[in-house]
């Protein structure tokens, strides 16, 4: 039996492939199963893709941004590029079915699968959809869908599952949080820019650093880009004693991400699907800082569907200030009715099962 995922290009799309790929190869009777991934070169995922023996293969793709870019014009070639490639390596390979995760990095092959009639299963994490999933849902025998009312699709063949997150995620503790970060008794605050770290963020971080760090501890994934510069500008606001309760990484791997999940009293994120349910699957509150300018708004979406189920608060970037991002952060606190609140209804609303259910279909559909 062979599988082709597809997805994006970025760690987002990634990481719930990866969740699907791990409960299915553990729940698949045979001996027999075979599984792709085809998109978009991007060297954190082919690493992690790697690791799970995942057969890779890169396809073309071109992006369409939404401001001026020389780049959109030689993107523009590579996406009829990639739809021809795509064509031929899924004769040649001949899926049982595709499954994409959407994403412009997901079209060529997703359309390459339409044409040449391969079963073709569509999963989007987003509560606005891009148009690589608008187009190729037209033609996906099941849509799988994150978010309650998530625009656009056809009702008759959509189901909302949640988004499937690495299941080892669920496995963290607070003891042994406190065993790998060094941690104290202060509250601990869980901050996430993305796979490849936010630089609005960041610097935002930088800036409150020394007011947070007299009440909290803090683990900040800053990505893999921008780690040594944001380190080298805390260790100049920061005084030796300020230094012991602030952690900054690259990037959490899993056993990191889990166990800073498990401790954290308080996660503030993008506002990207995975990270919103990874956070809500770890039953913690949130503070959402989405994207401005992401395909379809996406992100701002994403946001305020999250504080509609009262499971965290939006704070959109115009309003990023220093001293009142300090302030919301701190009233959270004082006193934490609201925190044990967020808390609850982001265990209500992350559905963890999602990954087991997706990776249930497709082996039934498999066998």
């Amino acid at each position: 039996m062979k599988i082709v995922f597809t997805g994006g290009g970025t760690a987002g799309h990634i990481f719930p492939i990866l969740a699907v790929i791990r409960e299915l190869r553990n729940i698949y009777p045979g001996t027999d199963l075979k599984i792709y991934y085809a998109g978009p070169k991007n060297k954190h995922g082919e690493v992690l893709l790697s690791q799970e023996k995942v057969k890779i293969v890169n396809i073309l793709c071109g992006k369409i941004r939404r401001y001026p870019s020389f780049e959109n014009i030689s993107d523009a070639l590579k996406t009829p590029l990639g739809v021809i490639q795509s064509i031929f390596w899924l004769f040649f390979t001949a899926p049982d079915v595709v499954f994409s995760k959407g994403g412009y990095g997901s079209f060529p092959v997703a359309l390459a699968s339409g044409l040449l009639r391969i079963p073709f299963i569509l999963q989007e994490s987003d509560i606005a959809p891009g148009l690589a999933s608008k187009i190729t849902s037209r033609w996906a025998l099941e849509i799988f869908t994150s978010f309650p009312d998530t625009e656009y699709f056809p009702k008759h063949k959509t189901i909302c599952l949640g988004n499937p997150i690495r299941l080892s995620l669920l496995g963290g503790s607070k003891i042994q949080a406190k065993k790998l970060f060094n941690l104290s008794q202060r509250p601990l605050l869980l901050i996430l820019g993305g796979s490849q770290g936010s630089q609005t963020i960041n610097q935002l971080v930088i800036e409150v650093l020394p007011d947070l760090l007299s009440s909290f501890e803090i683990i900040h994934q800053t990505g893999i880009a921008n780690q040594k510069e944001v380190q080298a500008q805390a260790d100049v606001v920061l005084t030796r004693e300020q230094k012991d309760y602030y952690h900054s990484f690259a990037f959490l791997n899993e056993d990191q991400l889990k166990n800073a999940l498990a401790a954290c009293d308080l996660a503030i994120s993008r506002a990207g699907a995975g990270a919103i349910f990874e956070i809500a699957s770890a039953r913690k509150p949130m503070v959402l800082i989405p994207l401005m300018g992401s395909a379809q708004d996406h992100q701002v979406k994403n946001a305020y569907k999250i504080s509609d189920l009262g499971c965290g608060e939006v704070i959109e970037e115009q309003n990023l200030k220093p001293h009142l991002f300090a302030q919301r952060i701190r009233a959270l606190f004082d006193p934490s009715d609201t925190l044990i609140s967020m808390a609850e209804n982001s265990k209500i609303f992350s559905r963890p099962k999602a990954t087991t259910i997706i990776a249930n279909y497709l082996n039934e559909y498999l066998s």
